[in-house]
């Protein structure tokens, strides 16, 4: 029986239900493999007082420190996360929160290895919290955790050194995993570890002939390119845009749908659940995401396989995924020829069955399977 200890700052709770999904669904499909038991870490960075006193924290202070979340059982420990420092004393702190528990812990359920989720602040106390308890350490690379922290010098050094420490590393794309190797890492410690995607739940459904419908799925900031969508939209006669999720972009997207002359065409849709998410993106003719850096986009997998191709960037492991005409077009960050490639698939849509076949490769259980064979490698 391998015993697994999931370290994740990214999991959902009663204030954030969709926080992290795909960690919390990747976590799941672990804790059921039959040889496996599993506790989660889900800490909760909160400032001190004054600041830890403001609204935004009040929600996670009342989390429970311990609770059933989806049947597994999850340990929510704070620690002190000092905001306007650009993060860089967050790993540091969340291993001095973590270690009295991790040592406790231990004592009930004495796991095998730690499976960090994400490269900060995750990776940098899972690894010292690993050498302190003689614990094998495995962390998982997903994409902003390199191209944004990873480009954050005072981080860029913990994470270089965290992965340096680790026993084992995931990658979400093979093109992740070059830019690791790039930035310093070995590539022998990393395995690419594909995301899954749920094919009961991503299904085609019926679409609407006469107002062909573009989404576009991801939180609204400037590196997701939702603003170029805009721009493009204006040049797809008759389209109509959906932008699903929610950020600090809003009021600027709005103003500049209107500037754009499409605030008519263009829906903000705002943050909705995994089930809604299934409906938008089987209803939609085209999934376009104009991102400037991704590791491999869990949008571009549900679409595929909600039989909805999709117009993206050639940014991280799109490659990896829009590998067939029937998958989509990969295009440069600019309106015209956004704009281009929506109107060539709207014109010519592929069969629905043959974009879903894109995505059937990508299961929960296969993802379940890879993990396990993974980290049980480390824990030998």
């Amino acid at each position: 029986m391998l015993r697994v200890l999931t370290l994740s700052s990214l999991f959902p709770d009663a204030s954030r239900p969709r926080f992290g999904p795909f960690v919390e669904r990747q976590t799941l499909g672990l804790a059921a493999h039959p040889d496996v038991e599993l506790r989660v870490v889900a800490p909760l960075g909160i400032p001190p007082a004054p600041i830890g006193l403001h609204p935004k924290y009040r929600a996670l202070k009342a989390l429970p420190v311990r609770e059933t979340w989806q049947g597994l059982d999850v340990y929510r420990p704070r620690y002190a996360h000092i905001p306007g420092v650009g993060g860089r004393f967050d790993g540091a702190a969340l291993s001095r929160a973590l270690l009295p528990l991790l040592r406790s812990l231990r004592a009930e359920f004495p796991f095998d290895v730690i499976d960090a989720s994400y490269f900060f602040p995750d990776g940098p106390a899972a690894t010292a919290l690993g050498k302190t308890l003689g614990i094998p350490v495995s962390i998982k690379a997903r994409g902003s955790d390199i191209h944004y922290w990873g480009e954050q010098p005072k981080i860029r050094e913990q994470i270089l050194s965290a992965a340096n420490d680790a026993t084992g590393l995931l990658a979400v794309s093979t093109a992740l995993k070059a830019d690791m190797v790039a930035m310093g890492m070995s590539g022998e410690k990393i395995r690419v570890h594909y995301t899954g995607v749920d094919l009961d739940l991503f299904t085609p459904q019926r679409r609407d002939a006469n107002a062909p419908l573009i989404v576009c799925v991801g939180n609204l900031l400037e590196r997701k390119g939702q603003g170029l969508l805009i721009d493009a939209l204006a040049k797809v006669e008759g389209a109509q845009l959906a932008l699903i999720g929610q950020g600090p972009d809003l009021e600027r997207l709005q103003a500049r749908a209107a500037a754009a002359g499409v605030a008519d065409r263009v829906q903000f849709v705002g943050s909705i659940s995994h089930a809604e998410m299934a409906v938008w993106l089987g209803k939609a003719d085209v999934m376009a995401l104009i991102s400037a850096s991704e590791g491999l986009a869990n949008a571009w997998v549900e679409a595929l396989a909600s039989g909805t191709p999709v117009v993206t960037t050639d940014v991280g492991g799109a490659r990896e995924i829009i590998d067939r005409p029937e998958a989509g077009r990969l295009v440069p960050p600019d309106p015209s020829a956004i704009a281009a490639a929506i109107s060539d698939i709207l014109a010519n849509p592929p069969a629905p069955a043959a974009v879903r076949a894109c995505a059937e490769r990508f299961t929960w259980a296969a993802n379940t399977d890879a993990l396990y064979a993974h980290l049980a490698s480390l824990a030998i």
